[in-house]
């Protein structure tokens, strides 16, 4: 009983090893979700639906992408962590669910460096500093000597407490030396009507929600949070340019697929994401949306990019004296 027994479950094991290859190889033979934590019209939505539709073209399969917005895109996040290892649920993530969030909530119902197989980078979101014209401050150098001089005079926006746009100022006024007043909005569009109204003065926000306003002369430009020029408008200068040494920070967006999804599955998803980037149609619309192609060398760079991450969005946090929700 116990040699029959034994000669059974060897038996499985030569199957399941056998098979294995062949289902990863065989991936997908259905349709594939890809959550988004942020509402249909945002971002990370767009750049989902243009990345799924060619990853559909190419396989054959359907790409649902399911918007599950909430807890600053943690609840798509979350609900993925919880899904089936399979390969066909996957999730977009930008930078605060996975960097700034686990720093932000207290229960988040997963654990950013552990509950989640990287797939790889799909792209890098520049923030633009931009102000209203009330005051006059069109430059970064007169925005500083204000502050400077009149310290928590100035007023800056963000779409909340521990979000990429207030942490982005909390880091360059550590950087420089200047103190300025938070105004936490709920959402983009109220925090830049008010910055136009002459409300609030400033704020950082993406290229794609700001330029317009600054192609419309309701917007100051002032420059863009990252160490190269925006493509979507290289006339904008960097804060590095301005003065800034080494100021880089910007949003990244990445794949990512529950944790036990069979190594191969994961390697054929990098492999078709990068394919799918390296597309000249679709590097175009990712492009008009104010994002810049970024293809990771391998789903273990992409991780640890995101562990490096999440340290240093992590001590922001701290420094900005945020406290758990």
């Amino acid at each position: 009983m116990l040699v029959k027994t034994l000669m059974s479950a060897m038996a499985l094991a030569a199957t399941m090893c056998a098979t294995a290859p062949l289902h990863a190889a065989e991936y997908p033979v259905r349709p594939i979700t890809i959550m988004v934590g942020f509402p249909p019209g945002t971002s990370t939505d767009a750049i989902a639906r243009i990345i799924g539709e060619q990853f559909s073209k190419d396989w054959g399969q359907p790409v649902i992408v399911d918007n599950k917005p909430g807890v600053g895109g943690s609840l798509a996040v979350a609900q993925v962590a919880k899904a089936a290892p399979d390969g066909y649920t996957l999730v977009l993530s930008a930078t605060a669910p996975m960097n700034i969030n686990p720093h932000v909530y207290k229960k988040l119902n997963y654990n950013a460096l552990t509950d989640f197989e990287a797939i790889g980078q799909s792209t890098w979101l520049p923030y633009l500093l931009v102000t209203n014209k009330q005051k006059g401050l069109d430059s970064f150098q007169k925005i500083m000597d204000y502050a400077r001089k009149n310290p928590e005079d100035l007023t800056f926006a963000s779409i909340g407490m521990g979000t990429t746009s207030h942490l982005l100022m909390e880091m360059l006024m550590k950087q420089t030396g200047t103190k300025m007043i938070h105004v936490p909005y709920t959402g983009s569009s109220q925090a830049q009507t008010d910055i136009i109204g002459g409300n609030v003065d400033m704020t950082f926000d993406t290229l794609v929600s700001t330029l317009p306003h600054v192609k419309s002369g309701r917007l100051q430009a002032i420059a863009v949070s990252t160490e190269g020029r925006a493509k979507l408008d290289p006339s904008i200068p960097t804060i590095a340019e301005e003065g800034v040494k080494g100021f880089n920070m910007g949003a990244w967006l990445g794949f990512f697929a529950p944790k036990g999804t069979p190594k191969e599955v994961v390697q054929k998803l990098h492999t078709q994401l990068n394919r799918t980037l390296a597309n000249p149609d679709v590097n175009k619309k990712l492009s008009a949306l104010g994002s810049e192609v970024v293809m990771s060398d391998s789903p273990k760079a992409f991780q640890q990019m995101v562990e490096e991450n999440f340290q240093i969005w992590g001590e922001l946090v701290k420094e900005a004296g945020v406290s758990q929700k």
